[in-house]
């Protein structure tokens, strides 16, 4: 802040200096509003969100008296189970990066990733229905010992692939690794997570605030915890991926299966929050420091990761499809026969085609209401192509899209908005609890200067 003070006075005085220049006059560095705390139209926000949360809830119950309804619901809670995990993990990670790497965005990032990573102990609480019904989603819950395995063999309620597969994972794919792995998982991310908030709360009160010292202490304190904990992060979240996503299908294996939810959760999370930025730039503070310059480079960023994305899914397939492995097409088989190609297709276009060919525009990037619609449009793209990787696991759903013989599949349109929503709700409590700006930070002069046209 004193950073901040001085250039503001400064550009202050050359102001006075250029009154008399008439049209050539700079214009004044802006200054902070006297409150920095989130607008009282969050809590609006989160009212509305706990409303949908209760209204999807509501709705999904109904499922509980459709044929096949219970399985979906079950199906479709993974799905949104899935997304806010990778909220909240995903922004952990992306804080991470940030401090390690720095840059002006994540000072306009920097509260609305620690809100969203402060939710992984929400999101534990979420996982318990899952690990409660494990035997109702994953084959190899239901055989936990080998024996259990070959004898459903002999009984043709699985294949042989499936059993010895089931046999050969069987030290990683348990039952109470399932449980464990969750707890110590959550437990390290929260450790993390609480840091890293507790720490950017101390820097904001460091009594030596806005001089170089203090930025120079502080910065070392984030890099040193975040550099090993990016490494930790993708280590453990590759982990819990495998069981809850991949698991599924016991017979498929992915070695860039956990970078590939990785950049997928980097290009859900800055979806995210740059859509909350920019709805918070309708108000102070938000609006003060979030120029169109900035927008501009987080609209870039995000486009950086909507590449990456594309890349990694195109690359597996390319080199699945090229090797010609029967061990390997079945999976993709199961996601393009039978009906699903159209949804495959749709899934291209929707998480890749659009996104990339809308961010390619300058003038899109530094449009509030088309960035808005944008970003909420990938967050929807990000469910659907969590669909794609979900269902066609199921016996009944693979090679076979029953959209029309099978009412229950519309659970999908709302448990998982009343898991996200109910989410949400938490997130924007989590976003209250705190500043939207952190005053101790050396980007801060800089973001508070006049723009000028480029």
């Amino acid at each position: 802040m004193e950073l901040a003070h001085e250039h503001n006075g400064m550009a202050g005085a050359h102001g006075v200096t250029h009154e008399h220049a008439g049209d050539h006059a700079h214009p004044k560095a802006r200054t902070l509003p006297a409150s920095i705390a989130a607008p009282a139209v969050v809590a609006a926000w989160r009212t509305r969100m706990l409303l949908v949360a209760a209204v999807a809830s509501v709705l999904s119950l109904l499922f509980l008296f459709v044929h096949g309804g219970r399985g979906h619901m079950l199906r479709a809670y993974l799905l949104g189970y899935v997304m806010t995990f990778s909220f909240a993990g995903g922004s952990l990670a992306l804080l991470m990066l940030q401090y390690v790497s720095g840059g002006k965005w994540g000072l306009l990032l920097r509260r609305p990733l620690e809100a969203m990573a402060r939710t992984l102990p929400g999101v534990f609480v979420l996982f318990v229905p899952i690990a409660i019904f494990q035997k109702k989603l994953y084959l190899w819950a239901n055989y936990p010992t080998n024996a259990a395995a070959r004898d459903a063999v002999k009984h043709f309620a699985i294949s042989e692939e499936q059993a010895l597969t089931t046999n050969a994972k069987r030290a990683m794919l348990n039952n109470a690794a399932f449980w464990w792995h969750a707890i110590v998982v959550f437990l390290i991310l929260g450790l993390i997570a609480h840091l890293l908030r507790t720490w950017s709360v101390q820097r904001d009160a460091d009594p030596a605030a806005g001089s170089q010292s203090s930025f120079d202490r502080w910065q070392k304190r984030f890099e040193n915890l975040s550099g090993p904990g990016i490494l930790i992060y993708v280590s453990l979240m590759t982990i819990l991926v495998i069981e809850w996503v991949m698991s599924l299908d016991v017979t498929w294996y992915s070695s860039v299966w956990g970078l590939q939810f990785l950049v997928g959760q980097g290009y859900l999370v800055l979806a995210t929050s740059i859509l909350t930025v920019i709805l918070l730039s309708k108000t102070e503070p938000m609006r003060t420091i979030l120029r169109t310059t900035e927008q501009h480079d987080l609209g870039k960023f995000l486009f950086a990761f909507v590449m990456l994305n594309i890349y990694l899914n195109f690359a597996e397939y390319l080199i699945i499809w090229s090797g010609n492995v029967p061990d390997e097409i079945p999976w993709y088989q199961n996601r393009t026969l039978g009906g699903w190609w159209v949804i495959a297709l749709l899934d291209f276009i929707f998480h890749w085609v659009i996104p990339f060919t809308l961010l390619l525009s300058r003038d899109l990037k530094r449009n509030k209401r088309k960035m808005i619609i944008l970003t909420c449009f990938m967050i929807f793209a990000r469910a659907f192509d969590l669909f794609w990787l979900i269902e066609p696991n199921f016996g009944d759903a693979a090679r076979n899209l029953h959209l029309g013989g099978n009412i229950g599949i519309l659970a999908y349109f709302t448990v998982p908005v009343a898991v996200v929503a109910a989410w949400t709700a938490y997130y924007l409590t989590n976003l209250m609890s705190r500043p939207l700006v952190n005053t101790n930070d050396p980007h801060l002069a800089e973001i508070l200067e006049p723009e000028h046209a480029h």
